[in-house]
């Protein structure tokens, strides 16, 4: 008898933690600096970008609060791995060496990889030829494996942000930079415009995931969440604002 009241109490103080579960406010990571996915606006000071409003969305889709915390996006998934965050959204791929130790909801966006170089370039077309190269990319992502797998390079240079490996690129210090479509997109249509190019195909096409620690009972609720906002056109208003055609 006493075996089964122990057992009786147990249970209910676990359907009692699941209902609690996200009674307090989540700390969810953002990176700093990865438009138009998430950076800060300079008029404001606030961090804002696709991922920002629709990580928010999401969040008032499932009735949770949070604190947006922007890091550098190396140390996203050590934070979640360790527990000391609850949710990332910082355009991170979904990959199967991510997924051994963290936990993805659905895709919410196809990427994939962009080789680019300065408009005077002509030596670069492509992956195969980087050798004897300099190349940069930012640390921590998908495109540093890539590069090991897949190219040559003299030297392979890594920054923190796709910022200072933008202007090493057109201050002659690499002579390529590879890195994540719509970020290399926006700087060609924008700031690198006439100054750079791209060459090459789209490499590695992978969708963009929010991770989660393993088990993380967010999981579903985000996924059911991201189906009601693609349903309700919510989705497809953000991703038309901060990418200027409809989600195809």
């Amino acid at each position: 008898m006493k075996r089964i009241m122990t057992l009786c109490i147990a249970l209910a103080i676990a359907l009692s933690m699941v209902g609690t579960a996200f009674a307090g406010k989540l700390t969810v990571a953002t990176d700093t600096n990865f438009p138009p996915f998430e950076f800060k606006d300079p008029k404001t000071g606030e961090h804002t970008g696709f991922d920002v409003e629709l990580w928010d969305a999401i969040a008032k889709q499932i009735g949770v609060e949070y604190d947006l915390q922007p890091m550098a996006f190396k140390g996203i998934v050590p934070g979640l791995q360790s527990g000391q965050l609850d949710a990332g959204i910082a355009g991170m791929s979904i990959t199967e060496k991510r997924r051994e130790v963290i936990d993805f909801a659905d895709g919410y966006y196809d990427s994939g990889l962009l080789l680019l170089v300065r408009a005077d370039e002509n030596d670069i077309k492509d992956v195969k030829t980087l050798d004897g190269k300099i190349i940069a990319t930012k640390q921590g992502t998908t495109s540093v494996e890539f590069l090991k797998k897949n190219a040559t390079p003299a030297e392979t240079k890594l920054f923190p942000n796709d910022n200072a490996m933008f202007m090493e690129l057109l201050t002659g210090g690499v002579d390529a930079v590879m890195f994540d479509k719509p970020v290399v997109e926006s700087f060609v249509s924008k700031r690198g415009k006439g100054k750079v190019k791209v060459v090459g195909p789209l490499y590695a096409g992978q969708p963009y995931g929010i991770g989660f620690p393993k088990g993380s009972a967010l999981v579903a609720k985000v996924n059911a969440a991201l189906k009601t906002l693609k349903e309700n056109g919510t989705y497809a208003e953000l991703y038309k604002k901060w990418f200027g055609v409809e989600p195809r």
